[in-house]
C-alpha cells in the first residue's frame, strides 16, 4: 500500500469503527444508562450537543449552525493537509488519517442527530474522591491519538531536519 493511500484507509477504518460502536450503543443502552465493565471503566450512552467536554452545548440554533460550519471547515482543512502532507512521513500520514476519521465520525453524528453519541467513561477513585474524565467515543480517541502522533512526528522530523541542515556543508 502506498503512503498516499494510508491516511484515507485509516480515516475510513476509524469512521467504520466509530459508526459501528455508536450504533451498538444506541441499540443496546438506553440514553443515560451506565454499565460498569471493570473498576474505572464503564459504558454509557450520552448525547453531547457541544464539542469536547460538552463545551457550547447550551447554545441555540445560531450557535449550532456556527459550530457545524467550523467543524466542516476543519474537516476540509484536514483533507487539504492529508493531500498536501499525508504522504511525506509515515507517522504523519497515520496521524492525519486518525484525525480526519475522527472528525468525520463525529460530524456524521451531528448531521444525523444534532449531537454526538459518547459512550466511554473512565474514572479513578483516589482516597475519598472520584476523578472522572468526560465521556468520549472512538472518534474522540482517534482525534486525540492522531494529534499526539502528529506532534511527536513534527518534533522527531523537525530534529532530524535540523540535524540534516546542520551537517549540510553548503
Amino acid at each position: 500500500m502506498s503512503r498516499t493511500a494510508l491516511p484515507w484507509l485509516i480515516a475510513m477504518l476509524v469512521v467504520a469503527a466509530d459508526r459501528a460502536t455508536k450504533l451498538a450503543v444506541i441499540r443496546n443502552l438506553e440514553p443515560g444508562s451506565w454499565v460498569e465493565v471493570v473498576p474505572g471503566f464503564a459504558l454509557t450512552h450520552v448525547h453531547n450537543p457541544g464539542i469536547a467536554f460538552s463545551l457550547f452545548s447550551g447554545g441555540g440554533p445560531l450557535s449550532r449552525l456556527l459550530l457545524h460550519m467550523v467543524i466542516v471547515t476543519a474537516v476540509v482543512l484536514i483533507v487539504w493537509m492529508v493531500v498536501r502532507h499525508g504522504h511525506h512521513h509515515l507517522v504523519a500520514g497515520i496521524a492525519f488519517g486518525l484525525i480526519l476519521g475522527g472528525a468525520v465520525g463525529n460530524l456524521v453524528d451531528r448531521v444525523l442527530w444534532g449531537y454526538v453519541v459518547d459512550f466511554l467513561h473512565v474514572w479513578a477513585r483516589i482516597g475519598d474522591r472520584i476523578w472522572s474524565w468526560p465521556d468520549f467515543n472512538v472518534a474522540d480517541s482517534a482525534i486525540t491519538v492522531g494529534a499526539v502522533l502528529l506532534i511527536v512526528s513534527e518534533i522527531v522530523t523537525g530534529r532530524k531536519d535540523r540535524r540534516d541542515d546542520a551537517s549540510d556543508p553548503d
